[in-house]
């Protein structure tokens, strides 16, 4: 057996790898419908780092994990996080933070009342809140300000409060949605209707043919009637004198017209209602002069656009009546802006098809691609960020650091998505494998360089008392989050409990939720308070460990 310790310790890639999949086997395993997800690589890796106090990580990997992790989920969340605050995302996150100040001043109790170290007080906030980063973020300032003699075990005391925290800060949070649902009754597939126009459901798109006879309609440019009578449907396919075409935001309609009328169900009936009378005939199964196809966007070049920059109608006589992203159907509108990997339905001439294949790309071995230039800069500035000291009174330095300057720096040019002929975004599928990497990477490493010294020093830094603690922690803020946030907020309940996963930056609360809610809602929530919730706690989580030292 020490043989092969020994060997494990000469041979850290070998023990990195064997770390991860054994993490990776734990994680999937379900009591109840609840597994530890990816998380499980961390305590497979405190329990490998425990057989030596030689068994360690070189901490580049942990570095280069946490930076993929967090940059990845900035390019991803920042769309939909700077979007929300059109709506009522200000509102939203606002009560995310103050529920994490709350949470840190739970924690400030707990240390006074157990007589907790600052180091595991701030490592207990980081794991009743389930948030790597955070723990990244105290690791640095631990690193930064101790002393070298007393770094080995000032370094594994966060670890010991986050570990020790960590696993009823996963059960009390899906606890928390399990029995609020029943208490207020929801109705999840009543609040997925009432959100339909944020694109989180499938979208049950229809088609109806619509005879036109309303007079009201005749003569009058399209753009016109949709500004009129606000409609949120797509009118492609266009019959005029027996002759087939397209509409356009500039095609004029002549009475008995022959329209196809593409939405959801309500809205289709509302507009054909508008328009005349509904038609027999299905102008979209007549694919003889105009085809419809399913087209990947693989090509740069467009990727961040909108479909009114691309004004494919006037350049290419085509129109686009939908858009798959992941697996939701999109209405497609001017505005939508499509991104790699996309999957677009375009209505246009047969013989057009190979043009506008090659415009939109339509290789699904383009979207497995990395641009690694324009990953390598946004990382490097995300590095850069996260070294810069911020002073704060009474002479206190913090840092955002490799959690919080990468993730910043993801959001900001996720929401631009391309800056002239660099596109910051990744493909969707590409940027999940970098994230699942990341992550496990970070966590493998944490784990390994602390195993030994978190269970030789278990007893010593309170492990009994932060189990506690960190349980009432995320147990009230748990609860309060979902009474507060639907009772008082009127927050969907699905959505909701999205944002409780992305407070807690906890994928097993958010998969939990979308099981559920059976539908994409949790998701929203998540994204909306997901990047707040991360770059707080990676603050407030140094801010504790420096106050109460």
């Amino acid at each position: 057996m020490q043989a092969i310790i020994d060997f494990l310790v000469e041979e850290p890639l070998l023990l990195l790898f064997i770390v991860a999949g054994l993490g990776y086997m734990l994680g999937h395993v379900k009591v109840r419908g609840i597994s530890l997800g990816v998380a499980a690589v961390l305590f497979v890796g405190l329990g490998f780092g425990a057989l030596s106090p030689d068994m360690e990580m070189p901490s580049v990997i942990v570095e280069v994990g946490l930076i993929i992790f967090v940059y990845t989920i900035g390019l991803s969340s920042g769309p939909g996080f700077f979007a929300s605050f059109k709506r009522k995302g200000l509102r939203d996150n606002t009560f995310v933070f103050l529920l994490l100040l709350f949470a840190a001043l739970l924690t400030a109790g707990a240390a006074a009342l157990f007589g907790l170290r600052s180091t595991v007080a701030a490592g207990m906030y980081a794991g009743s809140l389930t948030n790597t980063p955070a723990l990244a973020g105290v690791l640095e300032t631990v690193t930064r300000n101790t002393p070298a003699d007393q770094l080995a075990r000032a370094a594994t005391e966060p670890v010991i409060g986050y570990s020790v925290a960590y696993p009823m800060g996963v059960i009390a949070m899906l606890i928390a949605v399990y029995v609020m649902q029943r208490v207020f009754r929801i109705d999840y597939r009543a609040e997925a209707r009432t959100l339909r126009q944020f694109n989180v459901v499938e979208q049950e798109l229809f088609v109806r043919t619509v005879r036109v006879t309303n007079l009201e309609a005749v003569d009058k440019p399209v753009a016109q009637l949709f500004r009129a009578q606000d409609w949120d449907v797509v009118l492609s396919r266009l019959k005029h004198d027996g002759q087939l075409g397209l509409t356009s935001g500039d095609t004029t309609l002549a009475f008995d017209d022959l329209v196809n009328v593409v939405g959801l169900p309500e809205e289709v009936d509302k507009a054909v209602a508008w328009l005349g009378e509904p038609s027999g005939e299905q102008l979209e199964l007549d694919r003889s002069l105009y085809d419809f196809r399913r087209i990947f966007v693989s090509n740069p070049d467009i990727a961040g656009r909108t479909l009114n920059e691309l004004d494919l109608p006037h350049t290419y006589g085509a129109i686009v009546s939908r858009v798959r992203r992941g697996d939701i159907d999109l209405l497609a509108h001017g505005d939508t802006v499509v991104e790699l990997g996309d999957r677009v339905r375009v209505v246009a001439l047969r013989t057009d098809m190979p043009r506008l294949t090659k415009l939109f790309g339509d290789s699904y071995k383009a979207l497995s691609e990395v641009n690694l230039l324009s990953l390598s800069v946004g990382l490097a500035v995300g590095v850069l960020i996260g070294l810069i000291p911020i002073p704060l009174p009474g002479g206190v330095v913090i840092s955002l650091g490799m959690a919080g300057g990468p993730l910043l720096v993801g959001l900001v040019l996720g929401a631009l998505r391309r800056t002239r002929g660099i596109v910051w975004t990744i493909p969707y599928s590409a940027n999940l494998t970098l994230r699942q990497i990341g992550l496990t990477l970070l966590l493998a490493g944490i784990g390994i360089r602390s195993g030994y010294t978190f269970f030789t020093n278990f007893a010593d830094s309170g492990g009994t008392q932060v189990f506690i603690a960190g349980t009432i922690i995320t147990t009230t803020i748990a609860f309060l989050t979902l009474f507060l946030g639907y009772r008082v907020l009127k927050i969907p309940f699905g959505m909701l409990t999205g944002m409780l996963a992305g407070l807690g930056t906890q994928p097993a609360t958010l998969g939990f939720g979308l099981q559920q809610a059976d539908n994409e809602l949790p998701n929203l929530g998540y994204a909306l308070v997901f990047p707040v919730a991360t770059i707080t706690k990676v603050i407030v989580a140094q801010l504790l460990l420096l106050l109460l030292s």
